[in-house]
């Protein structure tokens, strides 16, 4: 029987039927024909007459004029065998359109979808992948075609409601899809819209993990539009385009321009602070993702920049400086963006070569800046102690760090009244770092897992602050501030925090340079604190640890030459201590001791070669190629740690015995006699002699050695005065 006979003569059977059924609900009740169309359904003895009960069904009641009662009775009625062969036909019925099976089976689906529990079940989660091809490729233009595409966009909206429906539709492709839907602009593009914007919200990390060039499709047609709107499109756009920017940008990605172009024809009109706000917002996203390089250089890009830092500035200002808690609260998220714009203006004045500012304006905006940073302290100094738990408190010392990072010379004395609170901050989100690590620490071992913890803390405020501190422990004021408030001993207990972390994940590649930075910058600060005020590293207990953890730590560092400049200042802050502590037991002739000296023996060894020049005539004294991509950042620090060895050999009688096993001297003797003296310069010759006198005068094998070497004559080769005086009166 042809499928129109039989669907005419089961209509004519429906509505003469006058079989009494008692409705489930209310809905029902008020549809009887709804309510005789379930009956065929279940009573249907083959696909012919349950497709035309389905029909009857969808003229009945659409999926939203009905209760979630009768759907879930449809659902009990029809299943889901009978609609996933609906989707799967190839075939189209006589005289009905060529998608009419698979818009039947997606209307279905629609209408069991508004059903949470139906919404996240496995046979409608497999059925992501048909709905993405039904918005991506179907072709609109006829009434089922757009049905087809409204239910597959129901669907996928109730996917998504579910708790886990995010993470099922980035996994199984959706986002792409919805990408190419908005892109081509075709019918429901606007739906597409919306859910990708949800998605971002819900999954932003693996949306851009799995979809990153689709996504980048979609910003570039949105800053486009952003850049062409003249009406108030281009304000709702730029209340969007924030979720759209990623993490990452290049500085010759297409959006960037108009993106560009498009902020300044707003943010340089006369604007309601409504209209304002988001663009700033939507600045500071771009300059998170790559800086200041999204902003055209020239005169316009400059003073555009400048513009942008100005009202960044002038809005923490006001916002701040009033100390109306309420509207502080109101506005953090603008302050955040806010701050962002402030920490690029700090690295555009700070630039030698590159700078979009000019000199005059750069001056001109420190001092915005100044005046700023000014209401930053003065709301922390007010509020800082009852809000400790603030994520914006959090975010002001964020910024307050990447200004005292670089410059330390304004606002001495209000930065100097800051401190206590500072360091009792800083102390006190250390601690929870702690508690929290710990707790998960053991909630891994009850459940009998390892526990793997992100290297970096996110609430580690002590990181932020710590090149700020550095440049602080080099001045007395600030010094003596932060030891009568116990920095010396929270930095310690911070490095050896940070150095167990950095050594559980040296092998792998969640290894975050963050933590490596943190480490070093640690280093400096100590080194300040043992130049500047030594007393302290003999009266802190906390030094002997730090002591004994630089000693068993260095030797299995200084393979790892992808980690010199940590070695560097290991071995460097190791010497200068050994100085300070040279009557520790942990330094009279250990296993650990003699280990850490042969470490740093090789690092200051290894750090020059002789090299034959391309004609084969001169050989000259050069860095070692292994020292040669980290020596601008740790040249200083080889100097140093030459200096504090030297100092160690009169210190520790058993240290020339270990240099002469090393081979260093009789190595360092041979480079002198083989390179030609005018290649070497004049601070390495300094850092050469100084060794060399402290062993002679130390050690007689050692003296008998550099005498077999010709070391006299080589003295004089080199302009050596001091070891020509010492090898002459012995």
């Amino acid at each position: 029987m042809r499928l129109t006979s039989l669907l005419r003569k089961r209509r004519a059977d429906i509505m003469a039927s006058n079989s009494g059924i008692v409705p489930d609900d209310g809905e029902s009740s008020k549809n009887p024909t709804l309510e005789r169309c379930l009956n065929v359904l279940r009573d249907a003895s083959n696909d012919s007459e349950q497709f035309a009960a389905l029909l009857l069904v969808t003229k009945a009641a659409k999926a939203g004029e009905i209760n979630s009662k009768t759907r879930r009775r449809i659902f009990d009625a029809v299943g889901f065998t009978f609609p996933n062969r609906l989707l799967t036909s190839k075939d189209a019925p006589e005289g009905c359109t060529q998608h009419t099976f698979q818009a039947l089976g997606l209307t279905l689906l629609a209408c069991f979808c508004t059903d949470p529990d139906l919404a996240r079940h496995p046979q409608v989660l497999n059925k992501i992948p048909v709905f993405n091809d039904v918005i991506s490729t179907c072709k609109p233009g006829d009434a089922s075609c757009n049905a087809m595409i409204d239910d597959a966009y129901q669907c996928l909206r109730a996917i998504m409601a579910t708790p886990k429906g995010p993470r099922e539709l980035v996994n199984r492709g959706t986002v792409p899809a919805l990408c190419r839907a908005y892109v081509k602009h075709g019918y429901g593009f606007d739906q597409a819209f919306k859910l990708l914007v949800g998605l971002l919200i819900a999954a932003e990390a693996k949306c851009w993990q799995r979809a990153t060039v689709d996504l980048m499709g979609v910003l570039n047609v949105l800053s486009l539009e952003f850049q062409k709107a003249e009406d108030m499109t281009k304000f709702q756009l730029c209340e969007v385009l924030p979720r759209f920017i990623p993490p990452l940008l290049s500085p010759n990605a297409e959006c960037l321009l108009p993106l560009y172009r498009g902020l300044a024809s707003i943010l340089t009109s006369k604007l309601s602070t409504s209209q304002r706000d988001p663009a700033l917002k939507l600045a500071a996203c771009l300059s998170q993702a790559c800086g200041s390089e999204w902003i055209q250089g020239g005169g316009a890009g400059s003073k555009f920049f400048a513009l942008l830092s100005n009202l960044a500035c002038v809005e923490v200002r006001l916002t701040l400086e009033e100390l109306d808690l309420a509207e502080v609260d109101k506005k953090q998220e603008l302050m955040a963006a806010c701050y962002v714009l402030m920490e690029t203006a700090i690295v555009e004045c700070t630039k030698e070569k590159g700078s979009l500012l000019l000199e005059t304006q750069k001056v001109q905006l420190v001092g915005i800046l100044e005046e700023a940073f000014g209401a930053v302290i003065h709301y922390l100094r007010q509020v800082g102690r009852k809000k400790l738990d603030d994520p914006f408190i959090f975010a002001s010392v964020r910024i307050l760090g990447a200004w005292l990072a670089e410059e330390t010379s304004s606002l001495k004395q209000e930065i100097c009244d800051l401190l206590p609170f500072l360091i009792y901050y800083a102390k006190m989100r250390f601690e929870e770092e702690k508690r929290v690590r710990s707790s998960l620490q053991q909630e891994a071992e009850q459940a009998g897992q390892s526990s793997i913890q992100p290297p970096v803390w996110q609430g580690d405020a002590i990181r932020f602050l710590l090149p700020g501190l550095s440049h602080l422990t080099a001045e007395d004021r600030p010094r003596g501030i932060l030891i009568s408030e116990g920095a010396p001993v929270l930095l310690c207990q911070y490095f050896l925090y940070r150095w167990e972390i950095f050594v559980s994940n040296t092998d792998t590649l969640t290894t975050s340079t963050t933590v490596e930075t943190s480490l070093q910058t640690c280093c400096e600060i100590f080194l300040n604190l043992v130049v500047t005020a030594p007393d302290l590293i003999s009266r802190e207990d906390c030094f002997a640890t730090l002591m004994d953890t630089l000693l068993k730590s260095l030797p299995s560092l200084l393979p790892q030459r992808e980690h010199l400049g940590l070695t560097a200042n290991v071995a460097t802050l190791g010497l200068m201590m050994s100085k300070r502590l040279f009557a520790y037991p942990g330094l009279q002739g250990t296993p650990e001791s003699e280990g850490f000296f042969d470490a740093a023996i090789r690092f200051l060894a290894e750090a020059h070669v002789a090299q034959t020049d391309l004609d084969g005539e001169k050989v000259t004294m050069s860095v070692s190629p292994t020292y040669k991509a980290a020596w601008p950042a740790i040249r200083e620090l080889w100097f140093l740690g030459m200096q504090a060895f030297a100092s160690c050999v009169p210190l520790f009688l058993w240290l020339p015995q270990d240099v002469l096993r090393s081979g260093w001297l009789q190595e360092l003797l041979a480079l002198l006699g083989r390179v030609a003296p005018s290649s070497v310069d004049l601070e390495v010759v300094r850092a050469f002699q100084g060794i060399l006198v402290e062993l002679a005068r130390a050690s007689q094998p050692c003296l008998e050695m550099i005498q077999q070497h010709r070391g006299l004559e080589m003295a004089s080769l080199y302009g050596m005065a001091a070891l020509e005086q010492c090898l002459s009166e012995q």
